[in-house]
């Protein structure tokens, strides 16, 4: 009887190299689209957040004879002109929300910027909500969105005094949190997209360009033309 020796071939060098070769470039193709649809997940999760958000909103005017939260002039930093920032309007919807799920719904899961220096608060609220069309129409300048020399009272705004809800934007994302931007551009900043929650309670991810420029000369849902009876987009 021969008995046959095996032997194992060992793999060489070239081989080794075209091995790395072809995983190199199995997952320079495979990393492009796990990371979209990362950002289509967290852009799913955002939409989710607002359309929240804009129940809160609703059921809020329920129970206020039909009003919208609005900022309280005698409690700042909640007072006027910055109640539209997440951390102003939070407290007034949080009692609206299912219990425990308050801070999630706030912080959008493609923000990398709140965690740190927003206290998770991820969202805008537009100032149309809360001040009548005749004081957005005088908004006139960057400056009203943010100093307090230039506030004016919030006069709270009914829901149903919306003229063209589906063109009218509740609240959206602060920031692009879905672009990879050299610096976030911010709520009413030229560059980027957001997610926003219509006045009808759809959502839409619309990008800087498709929104209407409202009295500032900005792509700006706070200072939409006409306020409530205006609309955000065409």
């Amino acid at each position: 009887m021969t008995i046959r020796s095996s032997t194992h071939r060992a793999f060489t060098l070239v081989e080794l190299l075209v091995v790395i070769g072809v995983i190199a470039l199995l997952v320079s193709i495979l990393l492009p689209s796990l990371a979209s649809a990362r950002r289509a997940a967290q852009r799913t999760a955002c939409m989710s957040n607002l359309r929240q958000i804009g129940l809160a909103v609703t059921l809020y005017a329920n129970d206020h004879r039909g009003f919208m939260p609005a900022g309280d002039d005698t409690n700042p930093p909640v007072a006027g002109v910055w109640f539209w920032m997440g951390r102003g309007f939070r407290p007034a919807l949080e009692p609206y929300l299912p219990r425990g799920t308050g801070a999630g719904v706030f912080w959008c899961p493609g923000d990398e910027i709140a965690t740190n220096r927003f206290d998770s608060t991820s969202y805008a609220y537009a100032m149309t909500n809360y001040h009548s069309p005749e004081q957005i129409n005088l908004m006139t300048t960057v400056g009203h969105n943010y100093l307090a020399s230039l506030a004016m009272p919030p006069i709270p705004q009914r829901l149903a005094a919306i003229r063209q809800s589906s063109q009218k934007i509740l609240a959206g994302e602060g920031n692009a949190n879905h672009e990879r931007l050299r610096a976030a551009p911010g709520w009413f900043g030229r560059a980027g997209s957001r997610v926003f929650i219509f006045a009808d309670n759809h959502c839409e991810y619309l990008s800087w360009e498709q929104i209407i420029p409202g009295n500032d000369g900005l792509p700006n849902p706070n200072t939409t033309i006409d306020g409530l009876k205006g609309k955000d987009v065409r």
